[in-house]
């Protein structure tokens, strides 16, 4: 990996304040906790963001997620391992982060909608709208790894 370019976290205190009240907001919106990290570590896997996995990774199994799901959430479209609700958010991270190659299709808003009120379809694209925003930052200024 290149060298770190900025320390974001400390270069503009204000944004960062802006961007962890985003993240404390949706972590309040009443989505399951476990359904979130399956979407910030998807996105995070389309985005190919190394800081925002290793961080995903180890919340997801802090909350009880599987080594197993883990391992297959980049084909999840092939397994039974996901609920359709999960199958649902999973389709529309997918759909929202690579919004320019489909513009979200037809089909993922109705399988979302299928599996989620109106509310919970706004709070889950702000959910993935947050983690595509930490991934850029982290990429864009080359966040290293923890130790």
């Amino acid at each position: 990996m290149s060298n770190p370019r900025i320390d974001f976290y400390t270069a503009s205190p204000a944004a960062l304040k802006a961007a962890l009240a985003l993240s404390a907001a949706v972590s309040h919106l009443g989505l399951e906790h476990g359904l979130l990290e399956l979407v910030k570590m998807r996105a995070s896997q389309l985005n190919g963001c190394a800081f925002c996995l290793d961080m995903h990774a180890r919340d997801a199994r802090e909350a009880g997620e599987s080594e197993r799901r883990l391992y297959v959430l980049p084909a999840w479209r092939e397994t039974t391992l996901f609920t359709p609700r999960e199958q649902a958010a999973l389709a529309w991270t997918e759909a929202l982060t690579l919004v320019t190659e489909g513009h979200v299709p037809d089909a993922d808003y109705a399988f979302a909608k299928e599996q989620f009120s109106d509310a919970e379809l706004v709070n889950l694209t702000l959910a993935v709208t947050t983690i595509n925003m930490w991934n850029r930052f982290a990429i864009a200024f080359r966040k290293p790894l923890p130790a």
